[in-house]
């Protein structure tokens, strides 16, 4: 299989703003597995049935939906039954945790995927509620900030998708309050000028640590990997600290990775026998998720090395 992929004129909305820059892909393959992507359960514009309808339609056969810090996406689509044949669901999540006195470490944060966790475990569920407490109580105070800089977006939240408990906000969901109440013109606008930190509506996330979202998701059953973290060759002592946590897998084909990042991350996990992912992080501010698949580079040996770590059969998960 060649490793090389040749670079298109095209960027994730979704993810550029946050992640650096987003250089598409012309794959050398069709990807059939993505395990990471997100629902409107938490900053996605798609509902679970939407998003896996979208997905089938490209041709992927194994789908992990890693909504931030719930679960509910998952379980709506096992309650409903609307998974299209042919698709897999894998039970995912993706928890944004807080890292202190680190200054390389982009908003205080990193973002860890927890793949194939097992959505009834309480545990777990336990710490995604706790997790959406502290998201509910942020966003109201963005929301309040806003307000006291003339930017109310409380009329246009109700023109939103409704919420509940199960649900996790964070600032998507502003940023698109914002430009539906004429503040900005798109979602990377309303970070760029407005919620990124250092700007004037930005409020510091609270919540679970690395070692404690970690050993929850291993606990669970899942696998534990660092999402985006394309800074992880200038400071592998920091991975190395994850590592140590019970860190398992380290997200090598994402879809804003160019061929050279990739190669990159491919010899970082191998050399700290990191399992390695790859997803769009697919949102849908912006594009398709057929535009977004079209741009994923993940070769069938991804997939194989998440079964082979999660002991799937025939590298599938186990279906109820």
């Amino acid at each position: 299989m060649s490793t090389e992929a040749r670079p298109v004129d095209a960027t994730s909305p979704d993810i550029a703003s946050r992640h650096g820059s987003a250089t598409g892909f012309v794959p050398p393959e069709p990807a059939l597995a993505d395990f990471h992507t997100h629902t409107l359960r938490s900053d996605g514009i798609l509902t679970p049935a939407g998003l896996v309808a979208a997905v089938a339609a490209t041709g992927v056969r194994l789908l992990a939906i890693t909504d931030h810090d719930t679960l509910a996406g998952v379980r709506e689509l096992r309650a409903s039954g609307e998974t299209p044949a042919g698709l897999e669901v894998v039970p995912g999540i993706e928890i944004n945790t807080v890292v202190l006195d680190r200054d390389h470490v982009l908003e205080g944060e990193v973002h860890i995927l927890g793949i194939g966790v097992d959505p009834d475990d309480d545990a777990l569920e336990a710490a995604l509620a706790r997790q959406r407490d502290a998201r509910r109580l942020r966003f109201e105070k963005m929301v309040g900030k806003l307000r006291d800089l003339g930017m109310p977006i409380e009329a246009a939240l109700e023109t939103l998708p409704a919420t509940t408990d199960e649900d996790a906000l964070g600032r998507p969901r502003v940023a698109r309050a914002l430009i539906a109440a004429g503040h900005a013109a798109s979602v990377e606008d309303a970070f760029n000028r407005h919620l990124s930190r250092g700007r004037a509506a930005y409020v510091s996330r609270e919540g679970l640590g690395p070692q404690e979202a970690i050993g929850a998701i291993r606990a669970a059953g899942g696998l534990a990997s660092l999402a985006h973290y394309s800074e992880a060759s200038d400071h592998l002592g920091f991975l190395r600290e994850l590592v140590d946590m019970g860190l398992n897998g380290l997200e090598v084909h994402y879809r804003a990775f160019d061929p050279g990042t990739v190669r990159t991350m491919r010899r970082i996990a191998t050399d700290h026998r990191l399992v390695w992912t790859g997803g769009t992080d697919y949102h849908g501010d912006r594009e398709t998720y057929a535009e977004a698949h079209a741009q994923l580079w993940n070769p069938a040996e991804v997939a194989a090395g998440i079964a082979d770590a999660l002991g799937w059969s025939a590298g599938k998960p186990a279906t109820e």
